[in-house]
């Protein structure tokens, strides 16, 4: 029997409609978008620990794994200016969720999780804060196991 790979356990959205699709179809759940390339040694690491935490967060969460090169998901890469792969972003019935990681962008989760756990951590916490009306939560995780990232902005 032939291993499976991740994309074919998680659905890939590969087109600005099928992201419109699921952030407006998924109701009551936290639907998390992660925007990489499933050719990245780090975004092979971070779909695995998605796939593994898939059952526990089901509840309270639908997973979709977004590719960054193909033609139809630009927009929204451009808009949540995705420049460092693997990135997650969030959001409870049609609205982005926030949340707040000690970095000046909320917008979105930079980088790979260590562990299981941590992403079931973020999954709960996002859903929690979701059902209170909260747009922008704190990061449930210690500092040390948060990705650090050298952002540069620029002011407009």
């Amino acid at each position: 029997m032939e291993k499976s790979s991740v994309a074919d356990l998680i659905p890939v959205l590969s087109k600005k409609s099928e992201i419109d699709g699921a952030i407006r179809e998924v109701l009551d759940k936290v639907v998390v978008l992660r925007f990489g390339r499933a050719t990245d040694a780090s975004c092979l690491q971070l779909d695995d620990i998605l796939w593994k935490s898939q059952r526990d967060v089901s509840k309270f969460s639908s997973i979709f794994l977004v590719d960054v090169d193909a033609e139809g998901t630009q927009t929204y890469v451009k808009y949540f200016d995705i420049t460092i792969i693997p990135a997650m972003v969030f959001f409870f019935n049609c609205e982005h969720i926030k949340m707040d990681c000690g970095t000046p962008d909320h917008t979105k989760f930079v980088g790979a999780f260590h562990r299981r756990q941590d992403f079931v951590d973020v999954a709960e916490v996002l859903y929690r804060g979701a059902m209170r009306g909260k747009q922008i939560v704190d990061c449930p995780l210690p500092k040390e196991r948060i990705p650090k990232f050298e952002l540069l902005y620029k002011d407009i």
